[in-house]
């Protein structure tokens, strides 16, 4: 059963969030934090995967994003990219305090990943089982500043409320090189061509970000990759990378092992990678999706049940 409910954003407007309850007791609780230009029901089908193991789950709308949407500028995080952050932690303490028994687990796909990562940074003592970052990255340190500097530029010129064709063009516009034949520009996404099409057609997806975002989005990338903030992370949390080989986003799972061997090398002690030949971004809608719900709940049990028993 999906329940949809509104708390108060810590940037502007009200926040959109998702529940979906498992009949009976709930044995654990997953929250998902989603990308950019996508939305939390999105991942509807999975989340009812995981109700029928009895595990809980929620996620929000982000500032900008999906029926959070109307409450202020599409694809624009009043407030920046730690006050996004703080609406999904604010589930996130909410979830815990109304079930403060039950094992968590904190899934974040694509920036909805990076956002996840922020949080294992900045809120170490967050209380979570367990994280799985999707359709994560690693971006050259080096290179960061620079397109922060080129965003930082494009808010001065177009205003930072105003959605950047161009900046979507420079971070966006090469991610269907690999793909052979494409018919869409959003091909990169998935093999399945349904959701690909669903995703082109839903009003509230595929948007081009404004250029505010696209500077908040680097600043966090900045953040999750300085190697202070990777050092506070709880060392003794289970990590664990998902990704399709054949997604640009992780640099083709070139990005996925660095992110995970940085996560070692802060002494992170449990980080398992998972890459999946020939899968693109969102490899929780590829066409083997059943196969990666079965991984990501088998990993799931064997961390918050198996190791407690």
């Amino acid at each position: 059963m999906r329940y949809d409910g509104h708390f108060e954003s810590c940037g502007a407007g009200r926040i959109h969030y998702c529940r979906w309850t498992p009949e009976g007791q709930p044995r654990a609780v997953v929250q998902i934090i989603h990308g950019i230009a996508e939305f939390a029901s999105r991942y509807d089908d999975f989340a009812r995967y995981l109700n029928r193991l009895g595990y809980l789950v929620v996620a929000d709308d982000h500032m900008g994003h999906g029926k959070t949407m109307g409450q202020d500028t599409p694809g624009y995080f009043t407030g920046g990219w730690f006050s996004a952050v703080a609406d999904s932690y604010q589930l996130l303490e909410q979830t815990r305090k109304e079930h403060p028994d039950l094992p968590y687990v904190l899934l974040g796909h694509s920036m909805g990943s990076f956002m996840a990562r922020t949080i294992l940074c900045k809120y170490p003592d967050s209380g979570i089982s367990a994280a799985i970052l999707s359709g994560t990255g690693w971006q050259p340190r080096k290179g960061l500043p620079v397109i922060h500097g080129l965003c930082k530029a494009e808010c001065r010129r177009i205003g930072e409320k105003t959605p950047s064709p161009g900046l979507d063009k420079l971070i966006f516009g090469g991610y269907n090189r690999r793909v052979e034949h494409p018919k869409t520009k959003f091909d990169w996404l998935t093999r399945d061509q349904n959701v690909v099409d669903a995703y082109i057609a839903h009003p509230r997806c595929g948007f081009v970000a404004t250029a505010g975002l696209m500077r908040d989005l680097m600043e966090g990338l900045m953040y999750i990759e300085g190697e202070e903030n990777l050092a506070a992370m709880n060392k003794k949390l289970p990590v664990l990378f998902i990704a399709g080989g054949d997604d640009p986003v992780g640099s083709y799972g070139k990005g996925v092992r660095r992110t995970a061997q940085e996560f070692k090398n802060a002494g992170m002690e449990q980080v398992d990678t998972k890459i999946y030949p020939l899968g693109r971004h969102e490899i929780l809608n590829e066409i083997n999706r059943q196969e990666v719900y079965e991984d990501v709940s088998r990993w799931m049990e064997k961390q918050i049940f198996e190791k407690t028993e």
